[in-house]
């Protein structure tokens, strides 16, 4: 069951890793809490090393937050599909997570604060 959303800034210093590689670390992180599921953690898009990451074409709606485009993440080793979200223009109540990132946590792909 979901519930309300709330945005925060994500408290510290944030960063993402996936094959051993660090794609991004952040203090400018946010935090979004959406009823009883998992808070997910949105990296500004100028801390991530975008280089590492190749626009999808898949695509996702979600009716409380809006449309979300996706991004594999390539490395030397590997190759992600589709681990990575952005709502490039979400509902009015989220524009603070208007140009962040998130991630989709797996064994490869870790997301920790630091």
């Amino acid at each position: 069951m979901t519930g309300p959303i709330t945005i925060r800034k994500a408290p510290g210093r944030w960063t993402v890793r996936s094959g051993g590689a660090i794609l991004g670390e952040s203090v400018n992180a946010l935090e979004l809490s959406e009823g009883d599921l998992a808070p997910v953690i949105y990296f500004p898009r100028e801390d991530i090393a975008m280089a590492f990451l190749d626009a999808s074409d898949k695509k996702t709606r979600c009716a409380s937050k809006g449309e979300a485009s996706y991004f594999s993440i390539v490395n030397r080793s590997s190759v992600t599909e589709n681990a990575v979200w952005t709502y490039e223009n979400p509902l009015e109540a989220l524009t603070p997570i208007r140009g962040h990132l998130a991630f989709v946590l797996s064994e490869s792909v870790k997301v920790e604060q630091i």
